[in-house]
């Protein structure tokens, strides 16, 4: 195999499918490997670069696996930036692999030669890497993946024009080799048991609890809803955890934020504790005034711990395993006051939201398209807009 064919070999080994982007010079070399792989590997042909980059993401979100864009050197690397961002800051697992002006012409001002380390240093901080000599390949493909996979962030490898096709060469058994191997489970990260009882204190002593919940708590549902019946709390949901539970529940007040609803704003304003889980929901105006409310966090990633709202408890951990542990600590309110007044909001807002979709319009009221829209979808049905 040429360096090419091992790339794209290697990445069917880290169970990659699919492969988002457009063709140019810099990359024949890989895509004509692409192209001999096709019964097991699919090249998603996009219209421009930026999409392959937002495809690769949104192929993360949807999936959980790794999303991976290909674009050619110069303007085609360039091109990907604003997709790759949208990967990054919804921590998402991406790799971009993009093409480089060979080898040699490097640092001659060769024709679409751009700084590509330089270029991808912010978006792709904890990984951006060229490959100079066919026995990197393997190392940098394993190494891009386990660590997007592990941060939840993009990373890059850039492969100049002429190694593409050069024979691929695995790594002697010398000093200044690296030897990699496939492979990433996630692991299950729980907050220590001092942490969890300090958090089910300051939550059963609450009275009027506001739970946020974001994308890093998309799987844990169940756990969400039951953490929220026990404490008789209302939830708010971030844009990326719109899907955590469902609107139609009594206690779920919606979106919160620019977007968001009048019930979602009087739960922020009303509560005396704020739990937020899995969420960097960024607009702190929209949450609680700062020492109004007590506040406990779970966040897998230490760094968003405290960043939008000064916490009391910071819980590093998975949201689902985390509230798994700090169910069984938890007392269920008696006094159902909070949860009355809150449902009482909610039904009141779907009364208004009904309103204004029936309101009159030339051609048609977008609000009343999806009204209508909603309860005729099937179940798991996913919408997705640009």
């Amino acid at each position: 195999m040429n360096v090419g064919e091992y790339l794209v070999e290697r990445l069917i080994q880290w169970n990659v499918r699919r492969i988002y982007g457009y063709p140019g010079d810099g990359i024949n070399g890989i895509m004509g490997a692409v192209a001999r792989a096709e019964e097991r590997l699919r090249f998603i042909q996009v219209r421009h670069e930026e999409m392959a980059a937002f495809m690769a993401a949104a192929h993360a979100k949807f999936t959980g696996e790794v999303g991976v864009c290909l674009a050619t050197s110069g303007p085609g690397a360039i091109h990907l930036l604003n997709g790759l961002y949208d990967a990054k800051l919804d921590h998402q697992p991406v790799v971009a692999i993009v093409g480089q002006a060979a080898r040699a012409a490097m640092g001659g001002d060769y024709q679409q030669e751009v700084d590509l380390a330089a270029l991808f240093k912010d978006v792709a901080h904890e990984y951006v890497q060229t490959a100079m000599v066919p026995a990197q390949i393997r190392t940098l493909v394993d190494h891009a993946i386990r660590i997007a996979l592990s941060q939840r962030t993009v990373t890059c490898i850039i492969v100049p024009h002429d190694l593409q096709d050069e024979p691929y060469e695995p790594p002697a058994r010398e000093h200044g080799t690296v030897h990699t191997g496939v492979g990433y489970t996630s692991p299950i990260v729980m907050p220590a048991r001092a942490d969890l009882e300090r958090a089910a204190e300051i939550l059963n002593r609450a009275e009027r609890v506001a739970m946020l919940v974001g994308a890093g708590a998309l799987h844990a549902t169940d756990e969400v809803i039951r953490t929220a019946e026990i404490l008789g709390a209302g939830v708010a949901k971030a844009l990326l955890g719109k899907a955590v539970v469902p609107d139609d529940l009594p206690f779920v007040t919606g979106s919160i934020g620019l977007l968001g609803t009048k019930p979602s704003w009087d739960l922020m304003n009303g509560c005396d504790t704020l739990f937020m889980i899995g969420s960097s929901f960024p607009y702190s105006e929209f949450l609680p005034e700062e020492g109004k409310a007590k506040g406990v966090q779970i966040d897998l990633d230490a760094r968003m711990l405290s960043l939008r709202y000064p916490m009391d408890v910071n819980l590093v951990g998975d949201s689902r395993e985390t509230l798994r542990a700090l169910i069984p600590l938890l007392e269920p309110k008696s006094d159902r006051s909070w949860r009355e007044t809150i449902e009482k909001s909610v039904a009141r807002w779907w009364e208004v939201v009904e309103g204004r979709a029936m309101n009159e319009a030339d051609p048609i009221n977008p609000q009343r398209v999806f009204w209508e829209l909603s309860p005729r979808l099937p179940e798991r049905c996913i919408l997705t807009s640009d």
